[in-house]
């Protein structure tokens, strides 16, 4: 009796800490553009110790971005809606993939005229560990899928 009670005690746990996981990101969705480049602008200065203009310059690249993944997170959650979501060819991945890098591209140009060497190596240093990050998080995610 006491074993049957601790797996369904477990199990609780388990769905409750999932549905925790899956409200994280939906309150990333709710926030404003404006409020996701005032954040992550704030996030910025407090690790590169940015001075008021850099944070300014920074600023307006964190918006246009936060502008941009609101635009896609909007479109993909249209085509859900509407059961549009096929898998996109292998052209269409190709131009996804090239839009990307020209826009990581544009990024790091951006970013060395604004910060000086220290902050910027310091800057890539944290792009290449949350990059390893998402990466690994990515793993496990398929490597939970190929279980089921």
């Amino acid at each position: 009796m006491k074993k049957i009670l601790m797996i369904a005690l477990a199990i609780c746990a388990i769905q409750i800490t999932s549905a925790q996981a899956n409200n994280r990101g939906q309150k990333a969705m709710d926030l404003a553009p404006e409020e996701m480049a005032t954040l992550q602008t704030k996030k910025m200065t407090l690790l590169l110790d940015l001075n008021q203009s850099q944070q300014d310059d920074i600023y307006k690249i964190n918006l246009e971005n936060a502008k941009l993944r609101k635009a896609h997170m909007a479109e993909r959650k249209a085509k859900r809606e509407h059961a549009e979501a096929t898998k996109p060819s292998k052209e269409q991945r190709l131009e996804m993939a090239n839009k990307m890098l020209d826009h990581k591209i544009a990024m790091k140009a951006k970013m060395k005229n604004i910060l000086n060497d220290e902050q910027y190596a310091k800057w890539e240093k944290a792009q290449a560990k949350r990059h390893a990050k998402m990466k690994g998080k990515a793993k496990k995610k398929h490597a939970g899928k190929r279980d089921k």
